[in-house]
């Protein structure tokens, strides 16, 4: 125990310390300050005015200010988008505005954009009714030549065989009134022209026919052009119509049908020569139209170009603007309403920073009264802070994933950064595969910076921000290739020749009857003789699983390990004495035994059956082992680590709850229990212990947690062992998909001595390994590995359930988006 007590209690992997502090602030210098503290980003304010809603709050009219600028500046950037303006690479420096002059400048600016849209939206739509009219003139003039030149044949026609005729007289007066066009409209026949949408012109036309009850004469022809609809803007193809009718009746129903289909009618005179004078008025007008919406889209771009200029600028300072007055909301006024008071968490390295900032905020804002910056005690748990690089970052993120580390645990991510590439590699393992990754990986490495400032896809981006991940994870799978020997499944003689030979030169028994070993073993991994070879799976296969426990195991005693120095740091010697001592007995008696076997086996050569071990340890463990003895001794060993595994179980069960139940029956007794330390009684540092501030003890409760872990990790000693075995099962997985492609298709098709059969083998392998291999793989052992270390790993010692350290700053507003 004294050995234990002497180590280091680990600082480096802990959270920072932080501190709760509390600021009062005059009015004058609280807005200079709380801007200066956000570009420091090192303090997290506690909202003091929880309880009140957003409109109750002090400064809710600035922050309603803010949040209409930055509805403008949203305006604008829509604008510029919708435009296709190009805008000009930030400037380096400008000079600093004013916000209310930022407001008014906003304002102005937006006026006059709304402006310039609705001239432009007139123009625009003056502009396509023009060219609606245009071609209705083309059309719709062509059917009534058409017409005047039908009812010219006609009147030619009654001239010869009717007029002739007197008994026909009156008969003919009525038909001359009907067909001659100098008299149509005396007899009540009329036209209406118009365009509509090419879709509805069928359905158009039936209504007509009904609503009339026949009585009108329907032409029709396409546009044969497509048209901007002047209402809605959008790119149709239309047709022209021209409907004859007769009576005011027939008139205000089709106008009310024209209305109801989204038809557009342009008046068109009967007289030819009208319709050619009003054609050059069309065209002179839309040359005009044209040349004014011209003028209006350069002077809206240039607009639009100076705004785009100040608009990055612009947009930072509106949204600093609002945070700062978002954080001065969740400040209190003190009674007399001239000091603001906040409070929040700090890291103690940062209040050397924090009091210089709001030393300047306070000379800057010319105020008379100082900031005042104290050190206060606070009820609730500090939230945790780990600082960062770019290279851990990534690390701690899938530590972070599974869960925040509470405030000053130990922190898996410092073993992450090794453990989990390695485990990776050790599933993935073949160099050639390995040298894929790595060239992807060194690629976004290279290109960091570039594509650091780039919006990228979902998948690049998480490939971008693992860029460092997938670098070890690379690194290793090379080592680990190197190991199984294997370059895209094929095995090479690297390190030195093979210590295996043929029993002749033909080796024709090779496979059945197997090599002869004639020199030392192969230097570095496996030999490659053992490829193709009879005994290959069976070799690998062990080699694999007894690697995968002996990982296992070191994984999981590492966890309990730190599980110590949790306990250790926040003073809990209950958790020593009564969950570290037996968790670290029980695992290594069965499981660590097991890893101990396997290294004495491996190093002395023994046919031992470890799985008839194994079980009668349990099943017999008085029996004589005969051949399976390993080490004199190991029969009294394994009866001991058979007591001493079942002694564990009760000791993690039972003393905890009975002594915690003793110290609280102490301490509301009045009793000193000074023996085991004040530390014991904190419920926040102390893992399992239960609530102990003004709460009735539950026993009942206590004890059937204590149970559930106890019984939890017993199984878990066990399936998370198995578990382990995944190691072995995806790296056999992997080896074998990648000898299958390489055979049964490289090779495959290498055989045939067709150049067309040997480029489809090629690309069918480049394609299974680029994506079966490459990135299906890749993601199952990703995933895999991460199972590991969240369930296995950090189960036995992680809790992850605290909170970020989320300061206040600036710096992540420039790159957020609306």
């Amino acid at each position: 125990m004294k050995f234990l007590e002497n180590l280091p209690v680990m600082d480096f992997m802990r959270s920072e310390k932080m501190t709760f502090v509390q600021l009062i602030m005059p009015v004058e210098s609280a807005h200079r300050a709380i801007s200066y503290l956000g570009e420091l980003g090192l303090l997290q304010f506690k909202d003091l005015n929880d309880g009140k809603s957003p409109f109750q709050r002090t400064f809710v009219n600035q922050v309603k200010r803010c949040g209409e600028m930055s509805r403008k500046l949203r305006f604008f950037k829509d604008q510029i988008s919708k435009a296709g303006v190009v805008v000009s690479a930030h400037p380096g420096m400008q000079p600093d505005i004013d916000l209310e002059e930022l407001e008014m400048k906003l304002s102005e600016h937006e006026t006059e954009l709304i402006e310039m849209n609705s001239n432009s939206e007139k123009l625009g739509q003056a502009y396509n009714e023009l060219q609606e009219f245009k071609l209705v003139l083309q059309k719709a003039g062509s059917f009534l030549v058409s017409t005047k030149s039908h009812a010219v044949a006609e009147e030619r026609e009654l001239d010869e065989n009717i007029y002739s005729r007197d008994d026909y007289v009156e008969s003919a007066s009525l038909l001359e009134e009907e067909m001659q066009p100098g008299t149509s409209n005396q007899a009540g026949l009329r036209f209406i022209s118009g365009i509509i949408c090419k879709t509805k012109a069928l359905r158009f036309e039936r209504m007509l026919f009904r609503a009339t009850r026949g009585n009108m004469f329907f032409n029709q022809a396409p546009a044969e052009q497509y048209v901007i609809d002047p209402l809605s803007t959008e790119v149709v193809e239309k047709t022209v119509f021209v409907v004859f009718f007769s009576g005011e009746q027939a008139k205000a129903k089709i106008m009310k049908i024209c209305e109801a289909f989204g038809a557009n009618c342009y008046p068109v005179p009967e007289d030819t020569t009208k319709q050619r004078q009003i054609t050059r008025e069309v065209l002179s007008r839309l040359s005009e139209l044209e040349a004014t919406l011209d003028a209006g889209i350069r002077h809206r771009n240039t607009a639009l170009s100076e705004i785009g200029f100040h608009l990055r600028k612009w947009t930072i300072r509106v949204r600093k603007e609002k945070a700062v007055y978002d954080t001065l909301n969740m400040l209190n006024f003190d009674v007399t309403k001239k000091c603001l008071v906040g409070e929040g968490w700090c890291p103690i390295f940062a209040k050397p920073q924090l009091q210089e900032a709001l030393q300047r905020a306070t000379i800057d804002s010319n105020s008379q009264v100082g900031i005042i910056f104290h050190v206060m005690d606070a009820v609730e748990s500090p939230p945790t802070y780990f600082r960062t690089n770019r290279f851990t970052n990534a690390y701690q993120e899938i530590v972070d994933a599974y869960g925040v580390a509470r405030y000053q645990e130990a922190n898996p991510a410092v073993y992450t950064v090794i453990t989990f590439p390695f485990l990776f590699a050790v599933m993935f393992g073949d160099w050639g595969h390995g040298i894929c990754l790595l060239v992807g990986a060194l690629f976004l490495v290279a290109r960091e910076k570039k594509l650091g400032s780039q919006k990228l896809g979902s998948f690049l981006e998480m490939a971008f921000g693992g860029r460092y991940v997938i670098l070890l994870m690379a690194l290793f799978s090379i080592y680990c290739g190197l190991i199984y020997n294997e370059f895209f499944s094929v095995p090479y003689h690297i390190f030195g020749e093979s210590a295996y030979k043929c029993r002749d030169t033909t080796c024709s028994d090779s496979h059945t009857v197997g090599l002869v070993k004639y020199r030392d073993p192969y230097p570095f991994g496996v030999d490659p003789s053992w490829r193709g070879s009879r005994s290959e799976l069976p070799f690998l296969n062990s080699l694999k699983m007894k690697m995968s426990i002996l990982l296992g195991i070191t994984q999981m005693n590492l966890g309990i390990i730190l599980s110590y120095f949790n306990a250790k740091f926040f003073g809990s010697s209950l958790d020593i004495r009564y969950q570290f001592i037996p968790q670290l007995i029980f695992l290594n008696s069965l499981f660590g035994y097991l890893a101990l076997l396997i290294v004495i086996k491996w190093c002395t050569g023994s046919k031992a059956d470890l799985y008839h071990v194994m079980i009668y340890m349990f099943l017999s463990p008085t029996d004589d082992l005969g051949e399976n003895e390993l080490f004199w001794g190991q029969r009294p060993l394994q009866i001991l680590l058979l007591i001493l595994a079942l002694v564990a179980v009760p000791w993690m069960l039972f003393p905890k709850p009975f002594i915690l139940r003793k110290l609280h029956s102490e301490r509301f007794q009045g009793r000193s229990y000074g023996i085991l330390g004040t530390s014991e009684m904190d419920s926040d540092v102390e893992p399992d212990s239960a609530r102990q501030r003004h709460e009735e003890f539950n026993f009942s409760e206590v004890f059937v947690h204590q149970m559930i872990h106890s019984i939890e990790f017993v199984l878990g000693a066990v399936s998370n062992t198995a578990s382990y075995l995944r190691l072995w099962a995806l790296s056999l997985a992997h080896s074998e998909l990648s000898t299958v492609f390489y055979e049964k298709v490289l090779l495959l098709a290498w055989g045939y001595d067709n150049f067309a059969i040997r480029m489809v083998g090629l690309l069918v392998f480049a394609f299974a390994t680029a994506f079966i291999l490459l990135m299906m793989e890749t993601l199952s052992a990703f995933l895999h590995a991460l199972r590991l270390h969240w369930v296995e790993y950090q189960g036995k010692f992680y809790h992850g359930d605290g909170y970020k350290f989320a300061p206040f700053s600036f710096s992540s507003l420039c790159d957020e988006e609306d």
